[in-house]
C-alpha cells in the first residue's frame, strides 16, 4: 500500500466544481469567440479565464482542505 501514489483530490473536487461555474465559463468561451481573429494580439480573455478558475476553486476549497493531511 505504501507503494501506491496517492490520489489526486484537486481535480476531483474541480470535476465535480465545474458544473457549479457554467456562468463564468460561457463567458469565458464568448471572449474566446469574439477575438478569435485578433491577429494583433492585444485582445485575451484573462480576466475571464480566471473568473472562471476563481470560481472553481472557491467551491473547491472548503471540500479539498480538511482531506489534506
Amino acid at each position: 500500500m505504501a507503494d501506491e501514489e496517492p490520489a489526486d483530490q484537486k481535480k476531483y473536487f474541480e470535476e465535480s466544481c465545474k458544473p457549479k461555474c457554467v456562468k463564468p465559463l460561457l463567458e469565458y468561451q464568448a471572449c474566446v469567440k469574439r477575438i478569435e481573429g485578433d491577429e494583433s494580439g492585444h485582445k485575451h480573455c484573462t480576466g475571464q479565464y480566471f473568473d472562471y478558475w476563481s470560481c472553481v476553486d472557491k467551491c473547491v476549497a472548503p471540500k479539498l482542505f480538511p482531506k489534506l493531511k
